[in-house]
């Protein structure tokens, strides 16, 4: 009985190296978690047996248990190596239209040949659809995650819709006493312009020209003129045809404090704190365009910048013009310029045209019990009856972790306790062989014995 006592100790002591050495041996491997040899006495007794004078059978190794605690983060320049910070695991799957996930924490992600995010081994990292504008989660389910790709496509032009411009007209000005030309600069006072886009992206420059009317019969009123692509038009975008004269697009006026007051002739009070907006009709602006394009919606001329802010509002003060804001809403075409994860795990790409839309959420499961998992090899994990089933959501939801991206979740391997922990585990397999070499010479004695 004492051999196969020694010999379940030399057996859990080899067990306890064999895992203290799997641990030294991952302590680079990203997002490895340390295992635990657990150990329990084997005790076989019967109602008949004398338990007061029983001794023990021997040791059994119960399970190697490993220990999901968090490893340190390691930062890098790849954005699109992912760290976990806290509880949750990323799902991967092997094929693109597979339900069968593996589970993993080591986020060394790349782009494959047809761009779409994989880990090494080139599984699939899985993802939760989104709104391209808004970024909102359509749906948090495992099951109608899918492999995550980055388009290398061109971001598609938008047409301008909207033009926001404000401005500071100087009060000490004097009026022109020539008829307006947007080619004379002594016909107005002051002109600013931007560039807005058709419906295929080519830009066209929108001018604003701006020329005070006469103080001794219309004091503190200023007229706007408008050219595009050098081409005059009137309030409803029309354009203005040599010989005829050139005609205004809207009228400002002032009060006493040098601000807005009224946007027309009429001098109709204004409905706000600034100048009423001028709307161009989309299909009459097309008519200045000759390159096959259109505008498909009509352009607002806004007399204020884009969040209305009170500051920003057209005055006529006794300074200098000054343009306070100049924006509009359309972009050109543009190449994908950058790739950016958030905390949230969502992912939003750039174009060099400025615009950015929302690819993605990167998917994130929990389990009931961590321990339970299946380990599938490759820093990999699969569920099973003891595991529970994943649950996903969002990353940072409930008790799911955030995202790091440009970061790797190290080991959490301590290698000065795992050398500690191979010193013990040496000297248990010493003692043991030494408890077999005894019972060996014992048993020798005996049949010497004449």
């Amino acid at each position: 009985m004492s051999f196969n006592i020694a010999l379940t100790g030399l057996a859990a002591a080899q067990k306890d190296l064999d895992t203290t050495a799997n641990n030294i041996a991952n302590v680079n491997t990203t997002g490895f978690k340390e295992s635990r040899a657990e150990f329990a006495s084997v005790y076989a007794s019967s109602v008949f047996s004398a338990g007061k004078t029983k001794n023990g059978d021997g040791v059994s190794t119960t399970m190697v248990a490993q220990q999901f605690h968090q490893g340190s983060l390691n930062f890098t320049q790849n954005s699109l190596d992912l760290a976990i910070t806290g509880e949750g695991y990323f799902a991967t799957s092997e094929d693109l239209g597979s339900q069968d996930y593996t589970f993993t924490r080591a986020g060394a992600f790349k782009l494959n040949k047809d761009n779409f995010i994989v880990d090494a081994n080139g599984n699939f990292l899985q993802g939760f659809p989104v709104d391209p504008s808004t970024g909102d989660t359509t749906s948090v389910s495992l099951s109608t995650s899918s492999p995550l790709q980055i388009p290398d496509a061109s971001g598609s032009p938008r047409a301008t819709t909207n033009v926001y411009s404000s401005f500071n007209l100087d009060s000490t000005a004097t009026a022109p006493t020539i008829a307006f030309d947007p080619d004379t600069t002594a016909s107005y006072n002051s002109s600013t312009s931007t560039t807005v886009y058709d419906s295929l992206g080519e830009p066209h420059t929108l001018q604003l020209f701006f020329r005070k009317e006469d103080p001794t019969t219309d004091p503190n009123e200023w007229q706007v003129f408008a050219t595009l692509g050098g081409k005059p038009f009137d309030a409803n975008g029309n354009e203005i045809v040599a010989p005829a004269v050139i005609t205004p697009i809207t009228e400002f006026g002032f009060n006493a404090q040098g601000f807005p007051e009224h946007t027309d002739a009429a001098e109709t009070p204004n409905t706000g704190t600034t100048f009423n907006p001028l709307n161009l009709t989309a299909a009459n602006v097309s008519g200045l365009l000759t390159n096959g394009a259109t505008f498909p919606s009509d352009i607002q001329l806004n007399w204020r910048d884009e969040a209305n802010t009170t500051n920003k509002l057209p005055t006529q003060f006794a300074s200098r013009f000054e343009v306070k804001a100049l924006d509009q809403d359309g972009a050109t075409t543009g190449r994908l310029a950058g790739i950016d994860i958030g905390s949230d795990g969502k992912i939003v790409a750039s174009y060099s045209n400025g615009d950015s839309t929302f690819l993605g959420q990167v998917a994130m499961v929990r389990f009931s019990n961590s321990q339970g998992l299946t380990e599938a090899g490759n820093t990999g994990w699969k569920k099973s009856l003891t595991s529970g089933e994943p649950i996903a959501g969002e990353p940072g939801s409930g008790t799911l972790g955030t995202i790091n991206s440009s970061a790797l979740e190290q080991s959490n391997v301590n290698l000065t306790n795992e050398l500690v922990d191979l010193i013990s585990a040496q000297r248990n397999f010493q003692a043991n062989s030494r408890a077999l070499e005894v019972n060996s010479t014992l048993q020798q004695n005996i049949l010497q014995i004449r």
